[in-house]
């Protein structure tokens, strides 16, 4: 549908724009982040009892209507649900392999713009204020539920923090809708955390093995604590993956776990055909298949140069790491490098984890521009990447997951859907 401003009449621009995007009066205020009153205040601009701000109004004339992955009508072979669901990294995959994604939920209001851009649909917000009737019948559930609690770099607090207590709102669905199979992914160090108890709790919880009621200092939703009295029946894997093996060169690995419901299944579950993890490619992976060429970056590389200042900063920390024995500081990679260290969430503050070379320019070294952090986790070309500060997309792209990675996994579940029979 093509979109056509009209600035003599922004009331007409403005709801040719929303309707375009498909959107509700309360979806479109909280995508242009309108507090109090948002949707009365939309309301308000399509009838044109007033207007909006300058700024305002150019930041919906800025909206993207012709999102590049949203769903073609036509083309279900299952349907999926997206928790926590970031900028869409864990969606894309299953998507592609036809599935029809049908609930959302980011409470990020940054993420739902990118999210937005890309899919032509505004995630509904925080997953504990959406009762499990309200959301649709499906066939797998995704979720990249929180992992800060359980991070090196987060405090470890697990299920004694409010973001480790996301798990129970996956059980609470999970138990209300009974999807066919799900993915959840995580980071590594949920693994090891409180000596691997947290990782036992979830894994038993999912089997319908677990018979120790949670305690009760831990912050559960009445929802999601009743629902632990109700038993799950599936077949749950656990396997860390790494994103080099898969043909991305940075060195992330994640845990993934896959379910599949018994009482779906049946016989078919236990056969050593049923459902096999993908085989890692091990093709040596280089970070110049990453970096934007010559081209692409020309007149743009000293908006990601670091300055002098940070880059002195982060020599003498090093230094001063180096001196007490451990490897902690900046790491600097270069085109032949095999892979980087791990993207994170805090990327937008100084880039220490993955700082490109550019000495045989005569430079300081430089952040991965915002298309780059795209590439390293695995996103396709046409995925966009500038709805929102480059601050903010960072974050996102540091948060996200690496959907190559993603994509092998998807693709053995869903063999696995298309191959029983009942």
């Amino acid at each position: 549908m093509e979109y056509e401003q009209r600035i003599d009449n922004p009331s007409l621009d403005i709801q040719h724009k929303r309707e375009a995007l498909g959107l509700s009066y309360t979806e479109f205020a909280a995508l242009i982040d309108l507090k109090s009153n948002g949707e009365r205040t939309i309301r308000g601009w399509e009838k044109g009892e007033h207007k909006p701000f300058p700024n305002k109004l150019k930041e919906i004339n800025n909206l993207n209507i012709d999102a590049p992955f949203g769903f073609l009508e036509g083309k279900e072979t299952f349907r999926f649900i997206d928790l926590f669901a970031g900028i869409g990294g864990i969606r894309l995959p299953f998507q592609e392999l036809g599935g029809k994604c049908v609930f959302t939920s980011e409470w990020d209001k940054f993420a739902q713009k990118t999210y937005a851009a890309n899919f032509g649909e505004m995630p509904q917000g925080d997953i504990t204020q959406i009762a499990s009737e309200n959301i649709p019948d499906h066939d797998v559930l995704l979720a990249g539920f929180p992992c800060q609690t359980f991070s090196q770099a987060g405090l470890k607090k697990g299920f004694n923090d409010t973001r480790g207590t996301m798990f129970f709102e996956i059980q609470r669905i999970l138990v209300a809708k009974r999807p066919k199979m799900f993915l959840l992914e995580n980071v590594k160090q949920l693994r090891g955390h409180d000596k691997g108890r947290t990782l036992r709790t979830i894994l038993d919880i999912l089997e319908g093995k677990h018979e120790q009621e949670i305690p009760h200092d831990v912050p559960l939703s009445k929802d999601a604590r009743d629902a632990l009295s109700q038993k799950l029946n599936y077949k749950v894997e656990m396997r860390v993956l790494r994103a080099a093996d898969f043909g991305i060169p940075q060195n992330r690995e994640r845990v993934f776990i896959v379910g599949f419901d018994r009482d779906y299944f049946k016989s078919d579950i236990d056969s050593a055909s049923f459902f096999e993890w993908c085989k890692p490619a091990l093709v040596p992976t280089r970070v110049g298949s990453i970096l934007e060429n010559n081209n692409e970056l020309l007149h743009r590389e000293d908006t990601y140069t670091i300055s002098d200042k940070l880059w002195a900063g982060h020599q003498k920390r090093k230094a001063e790491h180096k001196v007490k024995g451990n490897g902690f500081g900046y790491s600097l990679v270069k085109k032949d490098t095999a892979y980087t260290n791990t993207i994170s969430a805090r990327y937008y503050k100084d880039g220490s984890e993955i700082l490109v070379d550019q000495s045989h320019l005569n430079k300081n070294p430089r952040k991965l521009t915002p298309r780059e952090c795209a590439r390293l986790q695995g996103f396709p070309e046409n995925f966009i990447v500038d709805a929102v500060s480059q601050g903010q997309i960072y974050k996102q792209f540091g948060n996200s997951v690496c959907v190559s990675v993603v994509r092998a996994v998807a693709q053995q579940m869903i063999k696995s859907l298309q191959n029983t029979v009942l």
